[in-house]
């Protein structure tokens, strides 16, 4: 039995990233609904509205899904009362201490999973009493690690270190890749910038337009000084490009940074201004196609890829 599908009482291991800016109710319960575990991202949401994403994502499916908290943003107590007060059977957390909420949201049922970008803060999420970790390499688009560590080298690394469940993220869109996580010791992938070239997904259309063209080598790991992010190269990324030439200091990085660039890109769709936050994955995605559908479809490539590779062992 996969621990990962009885973790979270889902069909398949195949869980959808709660992206700040793409991933709402629609996309959270779509992927429910086709068998993975939807999150919403409330990173990108004020009290009021998460607790409208969870309502309505109540209403569109029966299956479980979870809320991602990127402990780094503002208004994390309210998500957390709000989760519970729903009653949110699974959560995810990043971008911070694990030890900061898991005891009280673990006290109230709730299951909880770390995102992590090295061994060393695997083991401390697993010391303070997650239920998995997200392994997350260094190909992920948006918020990332500082140590640069590609998905092949962190995923067996941290399930040699750990007892828990590892879910393998970054790089990841496929059936294939899925399977590839697997074989290192994953026991269920983490998914996110495929399911944004979604039609549930409420990243903006141009976004969607700019991902489907996007090229090998297109995204950039940026800003290390303040959050390291990976982000599509656009006019805005030049910018800072040109801010690292002339030398510029956290501060002045943190000042062209400013406030809502991701809304700007990401929501708005404001491609030249705005920051644009998604994998390497991108330069694969060349469909939109509904998130069940999506989720089958690695199911299925998942499956008959192992089962070649069954046969070439015989």
């Amino acid at each position: 039995m996969n621990r990962i599908c009885t973790l979270f009482d889902v069909q398949y291991p195949i869980v959808q990233g709660g992206m700040i800016w793409c991933a709402g109710w629609k996309l959270a319960s779509a992927v429910s609904n086709g068998g993975g575990l939807g999150l919403i991202g409330s990173g990108s949401m004020y009290p009021d509205i998460l607790q409208e994403h969870i309502l309505r994502c109540k209403e569109a499916t029966n299956k479980p899904f979870g809320v991602n908290v990127p402990l780094l943003y503002p208004n994390i107590e309210e998500h957390i009362s709000t989760i519970i007060r729903h009653k949110i059977p699974v959560v995810f957390t990043s971008a911070g201490s694990p030890k900061t909420f898991t005891s009280q949201l673990k006290a109230e049922g709730i299951k909880v999973v770390h995102v992590v970008s090295s061994r060393k803060f695997a083991l401390k999420a697993q010391e303070a009493g997650v239920d998995a970790v997200v392994a997350e390499g260094f190909e992920a688009g948006g918020h990332n690690g500082r140590e640069e560590t590609t998905t092949f080298c962190l995923v067996p690394s941290v399930c040699e270190a750990l007892e828990i469940p590892v879910i393998a993220a970054g790089g990841i869109g496929s059936g294939k890749s899925m399977l590839a996580a697997m074989i290192l010791g994953a026991e269920g992938v983490q998914i996110g910038s495929r399911f944004i070239a979604t039609p549930e997904s409420s990243a903006h259309e141009a976004f969607k337009s700019m991902i489907l063209n996007a090229e090998e080598g297109d995204t950039k790991l940026t800003l290390k000084e303040l959050t390291p992010v990976r982000l599509l190269n656009n006019p805005f990324y030049q910018e800072i490009v040109r801010h690292y030439e002339n030398h510029a200091s956290a501060e002045e990085l943190a000042a062209l940074l400013g406030r809502g660039r991701a809304k700007k890109g990401m929501f708005e769709g404001d491609l030249e201004q705005g920051e644009l936050e998604v994998g390497q994955i991108s330069s694969m995605i060349r469909a939109i196609k509904p998130a069940g559908d999506v989720v089958r479809e690695i199911w299925q490539e998942y499956s008959h890829e192992l089962k070649n590779i069954e046969r070439l062992a015989k």
